[in-house]
């Protein structure tokens, strides 16, 4: 799995939290694909309080409990939320600027890439938001992510993780859907991000349908659980050990 961290020079949404952070206020955040038109994301939405949250992250906050890692935690605005409820989390992400603007939050937050293994500390709820599945990456990646999650859980230990399934993308006029069987699967995206004039790397990311999610659980000892469904094909996942000895 790649550990990559990135570099002050080439993080985009990192400086945006950072620039909004600052002055409560942020530049475009842009988004580019190879299989979408260019996007952006609402760098304020990223600094969203608990009650401005959707549904399922409410649920899965509510849900977290003993010790908490917080992965991909942005501005660190789910750790926040978490605080006010009377619980600790740490907060992790590859982004310098993200860790900066945490750290002035007055949060317990470091530049860790989840897939590193000299990161070896253990936790009871490992939490996985706003498309907590995205970061990995690919299908052919799905053994890898749960030997490491394994090697992270407490016994007993609960991951929450939320995803969508894009298949509404692919639906014809008549309810069909047209997914190229043959191809890669539709889930997987590959992604870029342009803020002002940083610009980063292309990354891949995964939106994994609940059934894959809990194939690939089963055949690495996990029980997958819907927990909650969204509005719009998304969901909230519980993933926890079945089988300790694998």
């Amino acid at each position: 799995m790649d550990i990559t961290l990135l570099t002050e020079d080439k993080d985009p949404m990192g400086s945006a939290v950072y620039d909004y952070f600052k002055q409560g206020k942020a530049a475009r955040l842009r988004v580019f694909s190879s299989q979408f038109e260019e996007d952006e994301i609402p760098v304020k939405d990223l600094f969203r309080s608990y009650e401005e949250m959707p549904l399922l992250e409410q649920k899965a906050l509510q849900l977290a409990e003993g010790k908490i890692l917080d992965v991909g935690a942005g501005s660190g605005c789910h750790t926040l939320a978490l605080r006010k409820m009377g619980k600790e989390a740490l907060a992790i992400d590859i982004s310098p600027w993200s860790v900066k603007v945490m750290e002035a939050r007055g949060l317990t937050a470091r530049q860790v890439n989840l897939f590193d293994e000299r990161f070896t500390e253990r936790f009871d709820t490992i939490l996985m938001l706003m498309n907590g599945s995205g970061i990995i990456g690919r299908l052919e990646r799905m053994g890898d992510f749960f030997r490491r999650i394994r090697q992270l859980l407490n016994p007993g230990g609960q991951i929450l993780m939320d995803s969508s399934d894009l298949r509404y993308l692919f639906e014809d006029e008549d309810g069909s859907y047209l997914v190229n069987l043959a191809g890669n699967y539709y889930g997987e995206i590959d992604f870029r991000m342009q803020y002002k004039q940083v610009k980063g790397d292309s990354f891949d990311w995964l939106y994994v349908d609940f059934d894959t999610l809990s194939a690939y659980a089963a055949q690495c000892g996990f029980r997958a659980e819907c927990i909650q469904e969204g509005s719009h094909y998304d969901y909230l996942a519980r993933l926890t050990v079945t089988n300790e000895a694998l």
